[in-house]
């Protein structure tokens, strides 16, 4: 068994995970959150210590600098605080260095999102072959657990893949993850996660169709689908995370992502984009002066964390799955649905970071317990699926489960149709191409009446 956690990273995510760690620190011992800036550790402290999460008081909750990019630093926080399990919550750019420290200490590894590189966007898919995938074998040699994007999506829509496979579905024909936030945060724009990050996964779409991955244009291809609870949202074929591991491991023809947005968002991301100011390329100032536009916007932006006073409504995020069990069609909508003003007066934080941040808990203490522990790299959908989901309805994130009648009003049709006519049922007017994000397409417009 695994104990003490060192939390990496003090953005919104970490902030949930560590109230949902010191509610359980009872299983993973003491908790370390360590990041670049200390006094941001110190606030999330703070915020647990004001909601009197700290279960076991004998246990240690406290903070440390670190620069995760620095590998040997990270290697001796590592050893210095005794930490068994390491959950990885910042930036997708760390990754790589975290997890060598983790190789070096023998500390189990987990985080929530596919390494990046900054200068490079959307490489080709799928994407964990490129980074984490590559060191799977010394994970294997060591006997290290690596359990990658456990988060929410990436993370507990793959146990739902693997729940569907393992007790609802003898073989899946489709599965449509639909994440739709139905909240408002108030702000005339913003982004719940960090923008650098969030943005650049809306440079290219690529989804895995009839057993293969196929490129489109950022919301191009529109559905609008009525969701349990939360109603009728207009929701967009996108790009994920999950996609790149679940076309591996789940024996599925097509597996897509859908995420929702609104006019308003879509009309200011196509301006920003179009003209320039979400590159990740350095530009130069007639001053001389380097500057990289798409931090420009960050900087500009909200920070996520100051989103959750006052943030309303709720959040839906599910899996939508087609194909047959003895020999019948079966659909089944597999999902979870949160509440912003719940998940702020729990532990003061917002529901978009409260879905990606429980989860990582959640596996953690698995980790902890021995239940969760391959001693190899993994992605979640390898897992038991069921010890992680009844556990993340005992720790805040309930799943529901709902039989829809194949093929009637409640299915969701998930199936791409031509490019020219998915564009012109689109509302939004889209990118064409993510190499040239100057070149803008509009939908059709109607025929004229003859």
């Amino acid at each position: 068994m695994k104990k003490n956690v060192l939390i990496v990273g003090a953005g919104g995510v970490a902030h949930v995970a560590a109230h949902k760690a010191a509610m359980n620190n009872d299983v993973l011992g003491d908790i370390c959150i360590a990041s670049r800036t200390q006094t941001k550790c110190d606030e999330i402290i703070e915020s647990v210590k004001r909601k009197q999460h700290i279960k076991d008081p004998a246990g240690r909750l406290y903070s440390r600098p670190l620069d995760a990019l620095d590998i040997p630093a990270t290697v001796k926080l590592i050893r210095e605080t005794n930490t068994g399990i390491v959950i990885n919550l910042g930036n997708a750019f760390i990754n790589m260095s975290v997890l060598e420290a983790c190789l070096e200490t023998g500390a189990a590894y987990l985080d929530t999102a596919i390494h990046e590189e900054p200068d490079k966007v959307c490489e080709t898919p799928p994407w964990y072959a490129n980074y984490e995938w590559k060191r799977k074998d010394r994970c294997a040699e060591k006997g290290l657990t690596a359990i990658l994007g456990a988060g929410f999506d990436p993370g507990v829509v793959n146990a739902y893949c693997a729940l569907a496979a393992k007790r609802y579905f003898d073989r899946i024909d489709t599965i449509d993850i639909l994440d739709v936030n139905a909240g408002s945060h108030g702000k005339y724009f913003a982004t719940n996660f960090d923008p650098e990050i969030n943005f650049r996964e809306f440079i290219k779409v690529w989804t895995w169709i009839d057993r293969q991955w196929k490129e489109y244009p950022t919301h191009s291809v529109k559905r609008v689908y009525d969701f349990p609870v939360v109603g009728r949202c207009p929701i967009y074929l996108n790009g994920h995370d999950e996609l790149h591991s679940l076309s591996k491991n789940i024996d599925a023809n097509s597996i897509r992502f859908w995420m929702g947005f609104g006019d308003h968002y879509i009309n200011v991301f196509t301006v920003l984009r179009t003209l320039g100011f979400l590159s990740h390329l350095p530009v130069t100032l007639t001053t001389g002066q380097e500057v990289v536009p798409l931090k420009v916007v960050k900087a500009l932006l909200p920070d996520p964390k100051t989103l959750a006073p006052g943030y309303t409504g709720k959040t839906c995020i599910g899996n939508f799955v087609k194909g047959w069990k003895d020999g019948q069609k079966r659909e089944v909508f597999i999902y979870q649905v949160s509440d912003h003003k719940k998940c702020f007066e729990e532990i003061e934080s917002q529901g978009i970071s409260y879905t990606a941040g429980v989860p990582p808990v959640a596996a953690a203490m698995l980790v902890a317990q021995g239940v969760w522990d391959p001693k190899t790299m993994v992605n979640v959908e390898e897992l038991d699926p069921e010890p992680f989901i009844a556990l993340l309805d005992r720790i805040g994130l309930p799943t529901d489960v709902k039989e829809i009648e194949p093929g009637g009003p409640e299915s969701f049709d998930g199936a791409v149709r031509e490019l020219d006519i998915e564009l012109a049922e689109s509302t939004a007017t889209v990118t064409v191409s993510a190499a040239n994000p100057m070149i803008a397409l509009a939908p059709r417009p109607a025929a004229e009446p003859t």
